[in-house]
């Protein structure tokens, strides 16, 4: 059995004759699992196939089951590690799904991430505030090409004790989110985000190849845990003439 990984249920079972669905059943069987305490915050659940042999059910009526629980934010999949208890608490409302459209310039066209810096300093002012942090700070700076033209700039700052070994985090070829899901000491559970139309200057302008006071789509994200520590802060600056912002809402349950 892997490190913390949650062990066997014992206690409930399906119940074939009743008119309940079975992926019902079985959801509600996991939540009481959850909120009795015997599955822990951060713990690996069972795998599809254990949880098919247990209940001697389907792998369809496994994902349901599944899916409607991350989809309420009690479990988290993290691909090619599983699926671990996320919270104890459901989300409410409006689940927000963001995305860089590189896509919206068509499929011919090349799209490009390169890590202009990483290390550790001190943050921005803006960073600062949103990470609450004193002190040195993780910061990776990334340009996204867009057919060989600077699209967005990206700036991430990741507080102290949250990441080990951050040198070795493949940013080009990942998003931060996904690493930080996977090696972070504390698991994201809220995104606040918030969007403006703002000036650029300095080195930003400069690698964006653009004038300095122009204006640019400013994204500011910040990434908190289920006990509403900054796991993150990140910020987007994007030229109006190469990038897009595409947000999808979708209701929970």
């Amino acid at each position: 059995m892997m490190q913390n990984e949650i062990p066997a249920l014992q206690s409930k079972t399906v119940d074939r004759f009743n008119q309940e669905k079975l992926y019902m059943q079985l959801t509600r069987i996991i939540l009481d699992e959850i909120h009795s305490g015997r599955w822990e915050l951060g713990s690996q659940i069972l795998t599809e196939e254990d949880l098919c042999k247990k209940y001697n059910v389907s792998k369809i009526t496994v994902r349901q089951a599944i899916n409607n629980l991350v989809s309420d934010g009690y479990l988290i999949k993290i691909q090619g590690k599983g699926t671990f208890v996320n919270s104890a608490l459901p989300a409410v409302g409006l689940s927000m799904k963001t995305r860089l459209t590189e896509d919206m310039f068509g499929k011919e066209v090349q799209v490009r991430k390169t890590v202009l810096s990483r290390g550790w300093r001190e943050p921005s002012p803006d960073a600062k505030g949103f990470l609450n942090a004193d002190g040195d700070v993780y910061c990776i700076m990334c340009i996204r090409a867009v057919g060989g033209e600077p699209a967005y700039l990206e700036e991430s700052f990741v507080p102290a004790g949250m990441l080990t070994d951050e040198d070795s985090l493949d940013i080009e070829n990942s998003s931060l989110y996904a690493a930080l899901q996977e090696r972070s000491s504390k698991r994201i559970f809220k995104v606040v985000q918030t969007i403006e139309v703002a000036k650029v200057s300095g080195d930003a302008a400069r690698h964006l190849k653009i004038n300095e006071d122009e204006s640019v789509l400013a994204v500011h994200r910040l990434l908190l845990s289920s006990d509403a520590t900054p796991v993150a802060y990140t910020l987007f600056q994007g030229r109006s003439d190469k990038y897009k912002f595409q947000i999808e809402l979708e209701r929970i349950r």
